[in-house]
């Protein structure tokens, strides 16, 4: 059994792969990014591990032997399913392993950008504090997180944690199905106008379909708080950077977190590049799924998805 890992990298060199050498012939690979690469060095692949390299017709048509697909990620956008299917390529994706550190990442973001971390940081250590003539420095306003209205888009296992979350600062939670087929009881499910219109925090954790590309834009911008605050951990089409660029600089809303971005690493001409103020505009380089546990486990299940396979059981396949 051939496998081929195309982006050890994905998952950092600080975490062991062993593993899955335990299961086959392992071709490792640091990082696979063009067409070419993926074609070349699938060829002879029984198992792909994968995580953003493109699993597509052009990609896999010379490669006949290739069985399963398994994602280093819970996210499947890269693979071609209707193809894979067609084939009888099995695709699998690993979940739950980093539901802990995306919510801890959301509440970083919101936390950071709600009490002004970075300006009073800046503050300080200007030298400013240590000039003035008074114990404290509140000049760039604040506000709790208790009392006001959390809004999540994306109830599954990571929204539902940063509900719970939100719910022990105080916050009211309400959610958007994006489908319409979250019948969740727990809390207020409200329609896509009125969530834009009564979320003070708004967190994205939906996956990336024709239904969520763009959800958030320009119309839907205009529709939310002046004083909202936008996190985004899902993917980044499912906010339209231009749009949120425009509405950051006219203030529209008061603040955006972003994990992800419509195209990765950061364009050049993605105007939010243009953005400077740390205060209104936090972006991180797709790093709230990374801790060091979530990739181990990441790791983990994926070597028991393989694992299973070869027993001739579906684990986590996400094109029965």
């Amino acid at each position: 059994m051939k496998i081929v890992i195309l982006e050890r990298s994905s998952v950092g060199a600080d975490v062991s792969v062993d593993c899955i050498r335990e299961l086959g012939e392992t071709t490792v690979y640091d990082n696979t990014v063009t067409l070419e690469d993926v074609r070349e060095r699938v060829k002879d692949a029984d198992i792909v591990i994968a995580n953003k390299s493109p699993l597509r017709r052009e990609t896999l048509e010379d490669a006949p032997k290739v069985k399963l697909i398994c994602e280093f990620a819970t996210g499947f956008d890269n693979c071609d399913l209707d193809y894979c299917s067609s084939r009888g390529i099995r695709v699998s994706n690993v979940r739950d392993y980093c539901t802990a550190m995306v919510a801890q990442h959301t509440f970083a973001m919101a936390l950071s950008l709600s009490q002004k971390l970075f300006h009073y940081d800046a503050y300080v250590k200007s030298g400013a504090y240590s000039a003035q003539d008074r114990f404290s420095n509140f000049d760039l306003p604040f506000c709790e997180l208790e009392g006001k209205t959390w809004g999540i888009v994306g109830l599954g296992n990571i929204g539902r944690r940063v509900a719970r979350i939100a719910q022990a600062f105080g916050c009211s939670v309400v959610f958007h199905s994006i489908t319409g087929k979250n019948s969740c009881g727990e809390y207020p499910q409200l329609d896509k106008d009125t969530l834009l219109a009564e979320s003070d925090f708004l967190s994205l954790h939906c996956p990336l379909s024709d239904l969520s590309r763009n959800f958030i834009d320009a119309e839907a911008l205009r529709k939310m708080k002046r004083t909202a605050v936008l996190i985004n951990v899902a993917r980044g089409p499912v906010v339209n950077n231009a749009d949120l660029y425009e509405a950051l600089e006219a203030g529209e809303i008061a603040a955006a977190g972003l994990d992800v971005l419509e195209k990765e690493p950061l364009a050049p001409d993605n105007p939010l590049s243009r953005f400077k103020d740390s205060n209104r505009l936090i972006i991180t380089p797709h790093l709230a799924w990374a801790s060091v546990e979530a990739r181990r486990r990441c790791v983990e299940e994926a070597y028991r998805n393989i694992d299973a396979f070869l027993r001739g059981e579906d684990r986590n396949i996400v094109n029965p």
